[in-house]
Formats: structure tokens, sequence, C-alpha cells
């Protein structure tokens, strides 16, 4: 198996040094590097240490308090040293949204995957039964919400005879949602399909995704949450009470990274059966400083509980550039675009600025310095008065959605507060 640390780097790789030939991953932390000393090419996304560190100790502080468990989302990050470092900090195991994600989990040894998403096709599932049988310690669950979907995975199963049961949880939605399940009557024909299918399928439990339930304002959206939430646990309820379940504990799971407070509202037992409720925020532990912000201080009105945990989860991505040109007044060009930074949410925030051999630390930008448009791979950022920018100028931008960064860079380093380089990550888009 190859370790998380074996990638090799080079001037290929976005972000790297040229200068410093190759190294392996796990070497970036020791190569005595500094963002602000210009050691490494920008643009370049870097994640702060201290953030991390501070939000995964403020998520297993969630867990304590609520008694859920957790598997964060990978499609976030899909970096195996970030699935390492949540797993070693408690996480019960590493949700997946497709099979190649569910590929790289295994190649990095990661023993418990959660696919949220229906397992489907010829080489998705056949992957999955041949895994099953291959290594007994593989826990696995997939979802399903039509009996044409459970015929499939149970006659594949018939075929490939893994020498176990696949893990199926029902999935629930509602109308104008995602997939699942729109109604109790629809869900128990699904669960009683597995039922049936046995040995060669088993019902583990009961699945949503309350962040696709839709709403007009943000109250009529949460209390329609609240109702999916409660669906779901009676479709849970449901199955338990016609002996459905074959697995125990009963895995009831939602919750993204905007709402998973109200996910904890879900039943802890099941007649004679425990539930292991399952929350799977990918997000929490690089936070933003947009969508996932507001939704963490709309989670602390809604759950007064929570600000028994202290300070808050604090945004740990940025990606830095240069100002490259300055064309007229009020206008700074950045060396950063589309391609380097997520622009779905918002436009990313430009927070700090830095110039190369003057400034010792970097300095705040004027609340009014606004990113306005990108292009592939330039920023326009309109400034003012008081911004003092000039060509070269490194510029500090917060982001406003982690999976749409992450997904643009190969190699993110790891820094500390005063931004020397202590480790590095690699992703697998």
């Amino acid at each position: 198996m190859e370790s998380p640390l074996e990638p090799l780097l080079d001037g290929r790789t976005k972000g790297f040094p040229a200068a410093a030939g190759s190294l392996r991953l796990g070497q970036v932390g020791s190569a005595g590097w500094n963002v602000l000393a210009e050691d490494l090419p920008l643009p370049l996304a870097v994640l702060k240490e201290t953030a991390l560190r501070h939000n995964s100790a403020w998520m297993r502080a969630f867990q304590d308090l609520t008694g859920v468990a957790l598997a964060p989302h990978g499609k976030t990050s899909m970096s195996p040293q970030l699935f390492r470092r949540q797993l070693d900090d408690g996480a019960w195991g590493i949700t997946v949204a497709t099979v190649q994600q569910l590929r790289v989990c295994r190649a990095y040894g990661v023993t418990r995957v959660l696919m949220a998403n229906q397992l489907v096709g010829r080489q998705a599932i056949t992957y999955v039964l041949d895994e099953l049988a291959r290594n007994p310690t593989f826990v696995f669950y997939a979802l399903a919400d039509s009996v044409a979907a459970v015929d499939a995975l149970a006659a594949a199963a018939a075929v490939r005879r893994p020498g176990r049961s696949l893990d199926l949880l029902v999935e629930c939605g509602v109308n104008g949602g995602r997939a699942g399940c729109r109604s109790l009557a629809a869900a128990l024909a699904v669960a009683r399909r597995i039922k049936a299918a046995e040995p060669y399928l088993r019902l583990a439990g009961v699945e949503g995704y309350e962040g696709s339930v839709p709403g007009p304002t943000p109250d009529q959206q949460e209390r329609r949450i609240a109702e999916f939430v409660g669906f779901v646990g009676e479709v849970a309820e449901c199955c338990a009470d016609e002996g459905l379940f074959g697995a125990d504990p009963v895995i009831l799971s939602a919750g993204g990274s905007a709402y998973f407070d109200m996910v904890t509202s879900l039943p802890r037992q099941l007649g004679p059966r425990a539930t292991q409720v399952v929350i799977r925020s990918g997000c929490y532990l690089t936070h933003d400083s947009d969508a996932y912000a507001r939704a963490a201080v709309r989670m602390r009105e809604r759950t007064p509980a929570i600000a028994s945990l202290g300070e808050g989860l604090r945004d740990a991505l940025e990606v830095w550039s240069y100002v490259q040109s300055t064309p007229e007044a009020g206008l700074a060009i950045l060396t950063m675009g589309k391609r380097d930074v997520s622009h779905d949410l918002h436009l990313p925030y430009a927070r700090v600025a830095l110039r190369p051999g003057r400034d010792a630390r970097p300095r705040q930008l004027p609340p009014d310095c606004e990113v306005t448009a990108l292009n592939d791979q330039h920023a326009y950022l309109r400034t003012t008065e008081g911004a003092d920018l000039a060509v070269g100028d490194m510029i500090g931008c917060a982001i406003s959605h982690p999976c749409t960064t992450f997904d643009k860079w190969r190699f993110l380093p790891i820094v500390d507060d005063d931004y020397d380089v202590v480790d590095a990550v690699a992703t697998y888009f």
C-alpha cells in the first residue's frame, strides 16, 4: 500500500517551487520554507495549522455534547492526509459520494466508509463487492431509494458472492429535493425488498440529506428540515417495528455542513435495537468566510447549547496571489483566477496584503477592497485610497467554499501562524 507521504512533487505541481527539485510530500515540512518570504510560487492555497487543530477539537467537543458520530465527507478535500487527521481525531469513518473517492480511501487504509449515494453501474458494483470479499475488515454502507436499485445489487451480489452481506441504508428525500424516497410507503417498499434479498443484502439503517430540503426563507427551510429529520426517524421506527433491520446498531445518518446540529434529534433507540447517529459534515475542518460562516451563526441561534463549546469554527484555507498590474486608479489585477479559487457561492475575500522587503507581517486591507470578477487566471480587485497596493504585493484571500477550492489544487502546504511551512497535503480529485 502506498504511504500517504509518498507522492513525489516537483516544479510541474502548482504551488511547488521549481528550484527545490523534487521532494516527497512528507519532506515538505522540513524544507524550511516560508510563504511570506516568497519561498513558494503564487498563486498558492495554504492551510493554517492552528485553525485546523482548533476546528478538529471543536468538532470532537460537539460529538461529546450531542452523542453523535462523525463520518466527514471526503469529497471536500479528497486528501488522505486530512482523512487520517480526522480519523486520528476520533472520526467514526469517512463519507464518499463516488467509487473513485472510495478507491482513494481504500488505497490509504480507511476501513469504514459510508457512500452517501446510490451504488449504480457494473464497474462500481463489482469493485465494492470484490473489495468486501478481499478485505474482511472493510466496513461499507451504500444507499438505496428504489426497488430497481435493490434488485440490481442483489443480482450482482448473487453472482459475485462476496461472502457477506452488502449493507444498505434506505435513502429518504423530499419533493423538490435530490434523490431519496418521497413517502413512507416508498421507503418501506425499498426496505422490505432489501430484507427479502438476504443474505446478499442487509438493511443497516436509514439516511437523508437535509441540505437539499427547499424553503423560501431560512426559517421556513429550517422548519421543513426539522420535518424531514422527523420523517427519517419515522421510516426507521417503522422498519424496526417490522423487523426489517439486520444490523445492530442501526445507522441513522444525515448532516451536511450547514445543519448538522438539527440531525442530533434522530432517535437513539428503536425498540430493542440501539442506533448510531452519524453526521457527515465535510467542511468543518477548514470552514470558510461565507456560506458556512453564516450557517455557523444560525446554528448557534437555534442550538444555544453550542455556546458551551466556546469559540466557533475558524476559516483555515487561504489563497495567496500577487498584484501583477495596477492599470487604472482603484483597480489591481491579481495572479489568481477561476483555476485557483472557489467562485460558485461567492467571490474570494481580499483580507491582507504584504509588500516583500518592506512588511514584516501581513496588514489588513480596508474592508471596502473587493474582488469583483475572476477570469481563468486573473482576479479584479477594486481598491480604495488607503489600500496602498503596488505591483509585486502579496494578497491573502479568504474563500467562500472549501470544496471548490480544494479541487483546484493537488498540493497544499500547511503553515503555522508565521506562515512557516510545517507540513503539506495532497489531493486526489
